[in-house]
């Protein structure tokens, strides 16, 4: 008996002893609000002065995509409705509720979840183990977070985030950024810290806090129902509000208020340590000496391997190994829009199988372009399907209901003649659009001239609210203008506004249409929205220097991409850097020489 006491005491020991450990995780709970009247009081309130960057770990990359940004950017209607990005967000005016959801039949804590009342924010923060997302996943402003307990503190790791500020006067933090936090909780005070690491726009990783204290009630929350309007009439179709580099008359002006030396204020890594005073004293300090961006080959996530991901409605998306690949599918088959190259046929028709309802197959092949790794397996898929290319009389009732028939623009059918037969579209169209009822769902493939190509296509799914555009949007690296063929910056662009026209968001630019790009991830309108305006400000410098009346070389060794390098440039492989911005020259300067025949 008393050997079995023991035990029983034992048993009660260990429990009691878990559970305090559980309470040691000191919940964080509760309605808080923050403590701000003493911390960065500018940046988080009326909001900092332009060209003041003093104690940001900023690169070259930052600096210059700060001092070019125009405040009236935020008028176009495309932004009006953003969002502050989660390593931003808490730093503002805010009130924060913490709360727990768990399994209600374990009881186990699934998430943790804030609610930011700045912009009407919900953030779930994961805590069952499950891993992040795909790199091929949609981006988020809240991004996909995880966290765990470490003692009394809440740790958390977020990927997935969408383009934001570092701060609020035009430097940017990117889409490549991840986010490590800390919340610790010391009675009615809670601490918020964060580590902000960007391969594209820092130098080294930031780290800010923020303090907020407890409510003893549910504190009002602001409601943003946010609907874009025009307010500024007569802008040119695609104007995207910015400064030339050099030209922004206002990036002198904190300095002279405050006294800080120019070279402090132009922020950089060597600027937040405390060595930093002695290098102010010295007379005649130029700018600062930060570190320039780098070139990141690692923002591209094809692994060489088909990764099969939903986009929503009855559309998936076949990502890697080249180009993508985009599936509707329902109980009359399937479409896909671009094959990829034929080595991977097998693999794609594999895919779809797991998906088709039984007895149906792949019926319509789209492709919105000539492009290698977008038409490479038309002629396998069809060899194995069967194509209706085989009937010598088409569109007549029966006549290709066992076949799979490739539709493309017209431009299209001649890039590929060199292919077999087999792998030519059957049928093609010549004025800007192909209308398509299939699946319960209307899809149309509309014309986009002299893009990357003379023969583009965006596919739109109307029903599922998809539009798969080709190569004339890609997250993964400049566009590819292929002169040769026809393509041309500004018809990338109208593309890309053309797709702006279709796309409508859900709620504060997220969500609601989403935009599956030639390569990379999903997408939706605020993704598109930086790509554009990205394009339009590189063409925009261009052209000025095309006025100065200098060479490709001289525009060339202005760099007048250095800004986005570090998220789109590559200085080898296929698509470079150099090879972007001749092509932009060049289309430029034989447009202007047309003009003035």
């Amino acid at each position: 008996m008393k050997v079995r006491s023991l035990i029983v005491a034992g048993v009660f020991a260990a429990m009691l002893l878990a559970d305090a450990a559980a309470f040691a995780q000191s919940p964080l709970s509760g309605n808080w609000l923050p403590m701000r009247s003493h911390e960065d009081d500018m940046d988080r309130g009326p909001g900092p002065d332009l060209g003041d960057y003093t104690g940001l770990p900023i690169n070259d990359a930052a600096r210059l995509f700060a001092e070019s940004w125009d405040a009236s950017r935020l008028t176009l209607q495309e932004h009006q409705c953003r969002v502050h990005v989660a390593p931003y967000i808490y730093h503002g005016p805010l009130n924060l509720r913490i709360w727990e959801e768990k399994d209600p039949k374990t009881q186990q804590v699934v998430a943790i979840k804030n609610y930011v009342s700045t912009y009407e924010q919900t953030r779930t923060i994961w805590m069952d183990g499950r891993p992040h997302p795909s790199p091929y996943a949609p981006h988020t402003f809240m991004g996909f977070s995880t966290g765990r307990w470490d003692g009394q503190v809440l740790t958390v790791v977020t990927t997935h985030l969408k383009q934001g500020w570092l701060r609020r006067n035009g430097v940017p933090e990117s889409d490549q950024t991840t986010l490590f936090e800390r919340f610790s909780r010391h009675a009615n005070y809670l601490t918020h810290t964060v580590i902000i690491t960007d391969p594209v726009y820092l130098a080294e990783p930031m780290i800010r806090t923020t303090d907020f204290q407890l409510s003893e009630r549910d504190v009002a929350n602001w409601l943003w129902p946010c609907e874009y309007v025009e307010e500024i009439s007569g802008r040119a179709k695609g104007e995207v509000p910015h400064y030339l580099p050099g030209a922004n008359p206002f990036l002198e002006d904190y300095a002279k208020k405050t006294g800080t030396p120019m070279a402090g204020m132009h922020g950089g890594a060597e600027t937040i340590y405390p060595e930093y005073q002695a290098k102010l004293k010295q007379p005649g300090l130029g700018a600062s000496n930060t570190a320039a961006a780098r070139t990141s080959q690692a923002r591209n996530p094809d692994r060489g391997t088909i990764e099969l991901l939903p986009v929503q409605g009855n559309i998936y998306l076949l990502a890697g190994a080249g180009g993508n690949s985009v599936l509707q599918v329902g109980e009359s088959g399937a479409i896909l829009v671009d094959t990829k190259s034929g080595p991977l046929t097998e693999q794609v028709l594999a895919e779809i199988r797991k998906l088709v309802p039984a007895g149906k197959t792949l019926r319509i092949i789209m492709n919105t372009s000539a492009d290698a790794d977008h038409v490479g397996g038309n002629q396998k898929i069809a060899e194995t399907l069967g194509s209706s290319a085989a009937w010598t009389i088409i569109n007549t009732p029966g006549g290709s209901n066992a076949a799979v028939k490739i539709v493309s623009h017209d431009n299209v059918l001649p890039r590929v003649s060199g292919l077999k037969n087999t792998a030519w579209p059957t049928e093609t169209f010549i004025e800007a659009d192909k209308e398509f009822f299939f699946n319960g769902e209307a899809v149309s493939m509309r014309h986009v001239p002299a893009a990357h190509t003379d023969g583009d296509s965006i596919v739109v799914f109307r029903k599922s609210d998809v539009v798969a555009t080709g190569d004339i949007f890609r997250t993964d690296s400049y566009p590819v203008i292929d002169l040769a063929r026809g393509g041309s910056v500004q018809g990338v662009l109208n593309g890309l506004n053309l797709v702006l026209d279709i796309a409508i968001p859900e709620h504060h630019e997220e969500g609601g249409t989403m935009i599956v790009p030639g390569h990379g991830r999903i997408a939706d309108e605020f993704d598109l929205v930086e790509y554009r305006d990205m394009v339009t400000i590189v063409r925009d410098r261009v052209q000025a220097l095309i006025k100065k009346g200098i060479t490709l070389e001289q525009v060339k060794a202005e760099r007048p991409t250095r800004d986005y390098d570090s998220r789109y440039g590559a200085t080898s492989g296929e698509w470079t850097t150099d090879q972007f911005v001749e092509a932009v020259f060049k289309s430029l300067t034989a447009t202007r020489a047309t003009s003035t025949q």
